[in-house]
């Protein structure tokens, strides 16, 4: 598994190489515009690259199930999607389609779903009937899906946030003598380094820059839901309960339903993009983007270590249900005042005031 992972991290080295000349050919590139700031026009092949890297390394390497090639199937399907609305633009009512698609081929073609929510409202165990299961699940794997969509706004971000939740997952599933599964976890952490590393131009400065692209999102968002509804399904593996999930994913989860709730009170439709996510706010602020992404790395592997000591020393789930909520109510008021909050920080650190946006 060793030679798995560096495998994956080499194919995915020489991927981005390859495929951003071939993005820039065909066209698939972000350029600037009114929301995005960055400089000339950046492939969009990290996501493709990452997914290939993954696929060709477990071909080469690990033991298929049909489970696994339902995995590469699906996200195959997705880095497909994404690409074409890298590409052209497609309405979000396709993207959601095929993603409901997905979460169907999960649910009756790998029995994934989520079954139980553990014992979140006392000790005794809460399961769902099969078609709240089946809505439960759809509504989940589309909402991961577009959380870790939408928390791609800065360098190195998306990435970030996604290791975290794959080194989190990949220590649960190691804790729990799950070695394949940890190692698949860390393919995946071992596709996205490189990514990382030229979306932050290290070492070869912004020339060599590459976006992950809605493709990659996509991608991400799946494989984490996935990993994490076979982590936490007792049909599966228990190897954590259900509730600590919602700590391996907290940011991405609390920022996406904060801000569809903004957008939805604003009159908006929730997935109209805006520049009112937790990195935006944090530039505002004057935070530069790397401290940006410490500081929301941070927080990110902050709540996972909850999730995991949780499990550790096996704190009750209603316990650790209750606090997840506190957490979301304390951001989400905190996200609801934020202006003012924004405006307090910038005059304690002597800077101009803003000018609120609608």
């Amino acid at each position: 598994m060793s030679l798995a992972i560096l495998t994956t991290f080499l194919l995915s080295f020489v991927l981005l190489f390859v495929l951003r000349k071939v993005a820039k050919k065909i066209g698939l590139v972000d350029k600037p515009n009114e929301r995005k700031h960055h400089k000339g026009a950046v492939p969009l092949v990290g996501g493709v690259s990452i997914y290939l890297a993954v696929l060709i390394a477990s071909l080469i390497y690990t033991e298929r199930n049909p489970d696994d090639l339902l995995y590469l199937f699906c996200g195959a399907v997705l880095i497909v999607i994404g690409v074409l609305d890298d590409k052209f633009d497609i309405s979000f009512k396709v993207r959601l389609f095929v993603q409901a698609g997905i979460s169907l081929a999960m649910i009756f073609a790998a029995n994934l779903s989520l079954e139980s929510l553990g014992s979140i409202a006392g000790n005794v165990p809460l399961f769902l009937p099969d078609w709240v299961s089946y809505a439960v699940t759809i509504i989940a794997v589309i909402g991961a899906i577009n959380a870790f969509n939408m928390v791609d706004g800065i360098d190195g971000l998306l990435g970030g946030l996604a290791s975290v939740s794959f080194g989190a997952l990949a220590i649960m599933f190691w804790w729990g003598g799950q070695n394949v599964l940890a190692a698949n976890c860390v393919m995946l952490i071992a596709a996205l380094v490189p990514y990382i590393m030229l979306n932050l131009g290290i070492p070869l400065g912004q020339r060599f820059k590459i976006f992950m692209g809605d493709a990659g999102s996509m991608l991400i968002g799946f494989s984490v839901v996935w990993f994490l509804i076979r982590a936490s399904q007792a049909e599966h593996s228990d190897t954590i309960r259900p509730v600590t999930a919602l700590w391996f994913i907290a940011l991405p989860l609390m920022d996406m339903a904060t801000i569809m709730t903004r957008r939805i009170r604003k009159g908006h439709s929730p997935f109209k993009p805006d520049r009112e996510h937790l990195h935006h706010i944090c530039q505002r602020i004057g935070i530069s983007s790397r401290m940006t992404l410490v500081v929301i790395c941070g927080l990110a592997t902050s709540f996972a270590a909850i999730g995991i000591l949780g499990e550790v020393h096996e704190v009750n789930e209603t316990l650790m249900f209750v606090g997840f909520i506190a957490l979301f109510a304390l951001y989400f008021a905190t996200i609801s005042h934020i202006f003012r909050i924004t405006a307090k920080i910038r005059q304690w650190l002597g800077k101009e005031p803003l000018t609120e946006v609608a």
